[in-house]
This record gives structure tokens, C-alpha cells and sequence, in this order.
């Protein structure tokens, strides 16, 4: 009975304090942030200028420590701009560093 009210009284200071919001386009406190050497803006889809598609794309770069993107681990967003952002993405480059892992959200607008 007393870990039950133990969780009920935590999980009430956890409420009332709540969770830290980031402000859009900042990465969580928590996440690596590399300087980016060379960008690469993603080509926006043929097919979403069509539909008039705008939206956010959230990926994580793993980056290695020679700076270039190894991997592209989408996040969320519509599967039709992810790929425009993984295609440019995969192509940034990073300051050199101990390999990391760099939230990054782009903005598609038509």
C-alpha cells in the first residue's frame, strides 16, 4: 500500500512540475549538436508540389567521427518529403568529432 501511494504522490509532483518543452528548431537538452560544415538542401518532391504538401521532417544523422553521415533514422514526418530529407541529409557533412547521433527537423513549404 505505501509504494502505491509512493508512485500515486510521484507521479502528482511529475504533473504538476511537467516535462521541459524545447522551442521548435532546438535540439533536447540531452542531444549532441555538431557544427554542420556542408549543407545539402533536399530537393522538394514533384509530387508534393502537385498536392500542395508542406510539412516537418524529423530525422537523426549518425554522424561519424570524420564528420560524414553514416546513417539517416527517420523520426517522423510524411513519407513523401522523408526521402527528399534522407536523400540530402546523407549528403552533410559535420565539424570532425567523436561519432554522434544530431537530431535534425526540416520544413517543407511549397
Amino acid at each position: 500500500m505505501k509504494r502505491i501511494r509512493k508512485a500515486v504522490i510521484w507521479m502528482g509532483v511529475v504533473c504538476c512540475l511537467g516535462v521541459p518543452a524545447t522551442t521548435q528548431g532546438q535540439a533536447p537538452p540531452n542531444a549532441a549538436t555538431r557544427k554542420i560544415v556542408r549543407k545539402v538542401d533536399p530537393l522538394y518532391p514533384a509530387l508534393a508540389k502537385r498536392m500542395n504538401l508542406a510539412g516537418t521532417v524529423k530525422v537523426i544523422a549518425v554522424v561519424g567521427a570524420d564528420g560524414s553521415v553514416k546513417k539517416v533514422e527517420p523520426v517522423g514526418g510524411s513519407p513523401l518529403l522523408m526521402q527528399a530529407a534522407e536523400n540530402a541529409i546523407s549528403q552533410w557533412k559535420y565539424a570532425p568529432g567523436p561519432e554522434s547521433r544530431e537530431p535534425v527537423e526540416l520544413h517543407f513549404t511549397p
